[in-house]
């Protein structure tokens, strides 16, 4: 009888930990059945409802293990000092406030911060739960070293020079600075996204300011894949998520070989992850874990193209201020190989249109496998992240232009493969449109429209100016405006071009050219 009590209060705790470390207790209504009882959107902060400690005692214990981390005021002058000392290869910037008005800073680290290239994007997102505030600390640690080592280090020159790399330490800092899991709202941020299976409140400004910001961040930039850091246990989790009938299944998402294998980068690089007996190979597919519903992890994969882990490094949710640089240690080369995985691994490559050599924002699909990426409008280039050691059929396709397909055998190190696509005819309205209307603000210049074959356009600007108007050296900003709708497009066409002249202008008559594909 003993031995039964004790079994069950062993198995009792172990249910307990993991839930908690997925974000909230929840009761179960028959065998594999999870409710998840939505209210809105989120599911309330277990922790301050717990019989453990009183919500008193739980604030005072957390208060104790705060100290030796930063505060919000600490974190963003963290931040301003590494861009500080860092700026040849950085940048800051804020994507939003938080409920009570906290800047969420991002820091940018590249060889080229700002602009756009044709390389992928990463993103790391930490302290998503304010009690889980160990992110914050270990993306200030990786933001440093990786400044400190550019141009010594090749895994750090590696990053600097190949991917755009961006930090958001903290997306709660309310929630950091309340000492408790949700925002200010008691809002869990990661039960807040749009879901594939239970849609809640699909309207964005229903979402907390937090939840807002990260998807407005989304549609500025695309992120070929992400991770949100998070505390409670040692696993790389991976989608999906949640399940369609809120069972706890192994429930896989088209790319799940290729999720698999990034948590398997995580996880073998850390310290001991890998090693764990809960978890195997210290991954786990979410939902078989423990489903749950609003994630970001899944938002991202299904409505931006984002591979996104979510990676619980620690057992501990709120270690002590003393274990930071050990577990900074822990973490250091997985941290470090999630993101030179997109320049690693994958395939990687350009879409161009045989006649004229444009740049085409193609669709890039991989024979098998129910999910399509898109190449990117500015230089049309793709990053299509795979397990590696495998046979794949890669296949482009643009409409207007017939498609194409080739078979590669995959190693464990990338591939690039470039497409050229053939019209699939000329369009009719291919022609040139001279003084369309376009001026520039002293109204001294104008611009050459060319129609590209299939349902895209190219703008094509010519700047002209005469001899008189010497305030259009180089170096000087230009602006280009416009309303005029283009002959035979029926969808009004912005003409909007900023810039700045390039240093080969030498002389004020002259003109330069700049092209762009736009979608009418």
């Amino acid at each position: 009888m003993i031995f039964h009590l004790l079994f069950l209060s062993l198995n009792f705790s172990s249910l307990f930990l993991s839930s908690y470390a997925r974000g909230g207790f929840h009761h179960s209504n028959h065998s594999g059945y999870v409710d998840n009882n939505y209210g809105g959107s989120v599911r309330r902060l277990y922790a301050e409802n717990n019989f453990l400690m009183s919500v008193e005692e739980h604030f005072q214990k957390l208060e104790k293990l705060a100290q030796g981390y930063m505060s919000n005021s600490d974190l963003e002058k963290a931040i301003k000092a590494f861009n500080g000392r860092c700026n040849n290869i950085s940048r800051i910037y804020s994507i939003g406030k938080s409920v009570l008005g906290v800047p969420l800073w991002v820091m940018e680290i590249s060889d080229r911060p700002g602009e756009k290239e044709a390389e992928p994007a990463f993103k790391y997102i930490g302290n998503v739960h304010g009690d889980e505030p160990l992110g914050r600390e270990l993306l200030l640690f990786l933001a440093n070293w990786i400044c400190d080592n550019y141009m010594k280090d090749p895994l750090a020159t590696l990053i600097v020079d190949n991917v755009h790399l961006h930090i958001l330490p903290s997306m709660n800092p309310d929630g950091y600075s309340l000492r408790k899991r949700g925002n200010a709202h008691n809002i869990d941020l990661n039960r807040d996204f749009p879901d594939q299976f239970f849609p809640m409140n699909d309207d964005l400004d229903s979402r907390q300011p937090e939840t807002k910001a990260i998807m407005n961040w989304l549609e500025e930039i695309h992120f070929t894949a992400s991770a949100s850091l998070h505390g409670g246990a040692l696993v790389a989790n991976y989608p999906w998520d949640g399940t369609e009938d809120r069972k706890k299944n192994y429930y896989s998402c088209p790319d799940d070989e290729a999720f698999r294998f990034l948590a398997s980068v995580y996880s073998k690089s850390h310290y001991n992850m890998s090693l764990s007996k809960e978890f195997p190979e210290g991954i786990t597919n979410g939902a078989f874990w423990y489903p749950i519903y609003g994630g970001m992890q899944d938002w991202n994969y299904i409505h931006h193209g984002c591979f996104e882990l979510t990676l619980e490094i620690s057992d501990n949710k709120w270690p002590h201020a003393s274990e930071l640089q050990t577990l900074w240690e822990y973490n250091k080369m997985s941290m470090l190989n999630l993101v030179a995985s997109l320049v690693k691994t994958g395939i990687h490559g350009r879409v161009f249109s045989s006649d004229r050599g444009r740049p085409l924002p193609a669709s890039i699909a991989i024979r098998g496998i129910n999910y399509t990426i898109a190449a990117s409008k500015t230089f049309a280039d793709y990053h299509r992240l795979l397990a590696p050691i495998e046979k794949y059929e890669v296949i482009a396709t643009m409409p207007g232009y017939r498609s194409k397909r080739t078979c590669i055998v995959l190693g464990e190190a990338a591939m690039t493969i470039d497409f050229v696509l053939d019209p699939e005819t000329t369009h009719p309205g291919s022609q040139l449109l001279v003084d369309s209307d376009c001026y520039f603000e002293n109204k001294t210049s104008f611009k050459v429209l060319e129609l590209l074959p299939g349902p895209h356009l190219e703008l094509s600007i010519i700047l002209t100016w005469p001899k008189w108007e010497n305030n259009l050296g180089a170096g000087n900003k230009f602006s280009l405006k416009s309303q005029r709708k283009p002959r035979g497009i029926e969808t009004p066409h912005r003409c909007v071009k900023r810039g700045t002249l390039p240093n080969s202008v030498r002389s004020p008559e002259t003109s330069i050219m700049t092209n762009e594909l736009l979608d009418v």
